[in-house]
């Protein structure tokens, strides 16, 4: 279940994600510094090049639902989960969030571990056969998101969402009629929820499921992380149809796209800076996840990846530096 929205939500939504707690200065996407490279164990050999600097900090990946890594607090050796299908790591990079591989006596959960003094909490979600997964942090790391989906006739089709309190440690399903099947949902920097809508995008009341605004034929949001920008004044897409460039900047105010970026990535995993993403490249039967300026061209390779590691449906999840 889970392992087919990983594929569905790299190509559409914002993920398994990072979340942002207040917007971040855009900065420089090289640095003079010499690279550290991290290991990443189980994904075929990849090392990530992280930079003294750099404005996010990778802090959990996987492969599909199979295997997912999370990240040490202060260190840079990453740890097998074994019981969770997903994991992210909030603003501040204090709490984690995951969700676990298998039902809990017949209930769906959210598991809340604080990694200042390493206890859990397992929060109920939804009830089975309902399934509440790719967790999505607030930006002001208080409210988890996970879109609730159930299988129909051997498809799994999505029905709304589940907001988790982390403080409260209490959750609320909302339903949403005529939803696409591929649907998701994730914050605004405004602390509404975001999801694909034709071919544009709707905002949800996170308290009751209430259409705040819609931004028509803007594209689809890129995710899996966070579309809009650390300021939150633009937003990414996949462009509509009825442009030859794939991707789009929009103006989150005015809900007009303002630029188009003749590239074609695999996927995007969220805004490096104000003026860069992060984008997984196609490169000579292999690809590179690599930040991309706004013109379309690639700044800095941060791996490169085997075409057998993305094959197996890699992905990866960012916390911003510099946050209290």
């Amino acid at each position: 279940m889970i392992a087919e929205i990983v594929i569905a939500l790299s190509l559409t939504l914002p993920a398994p994600a990072a979340a942002l707690s207040r917007p971040a200065a855009a900065r420089p996407a090289t640095a003079a510094t010499a690279p550290v490279e991290l290991a990443l164990p189980g994904s075929g050999g990849v090392k990530y090049r992280e930079n003294t600097g750099d404005p996010v900090r990778l802090a959990a990946y996987g492969l599909g639902t199979k295997r997912t890594y999370l990240r040490s607090a202060t260190g840079n050796a990453f740890a097998w989960e074994k019981t969770l299908s997903e994991i992210s790591v909030s603003p501040g990079n204090r709490l984690t969030a995951g969700v676990p591989a298998a039902y809990r006596n017949g209930y769906d959960s959210l598991v809340v571990t604080d990694r200042t003094t390493g206890k859990s909490t397992s929060i109920r979600t939804v009830k089975k056969p309902l399934a509440a997964s790719y967790a999505s942090w607030s930006r002001d790391g208080r409210q988890v998101a996970l879109t609730v989906e159930q299988k129909v006739s051997g498809t799994w089709r999505v029905l709304g969402f589940t907001v988790v309190d982390v403080t409260a440690k209490t959750a609320r399903t909302v339903r949403i009629s005529g939803l696409s099947r591929n649907a998701g949902f994730w914050w605004s920097p405004g602390g509404n929820l975001v999801s694909m809508y034709g071919t544009g995008l709707r905002v949800y009341r996170a308290a009751d499921g209430a259409v705040v605004r819609t931004y028509k034929d803007v594209g689809l949001p890129t995710g899996p992380e966070d579309s809009f920008s650390p300021s939150g004044r633009s937003l990414a897409t996949w462009c509509p149809s009825r442009f030859k460039e794939q991707l789009c900047v929009v103006d989150a105010a005015g809900g007009k796209i303002t630029r188009r970026v003749n590239v074609r990535p695999e996927a995007l995993f969220g805004w490096w800076d104000e003026s860069h993403v992060i984008a997984v490249m196609p490169r000579g039967g292999a690809y590179r996840l690599s930040v991309l300026d706004l013109g379309g061209k690639v700044t800095r390779v941060l791996a490169d990846l085997p075409a057998k590691t993305w094959a197996a449906e890699l992905w990866v999840s960012f916390t911003r530096t510099g946050q209290s």
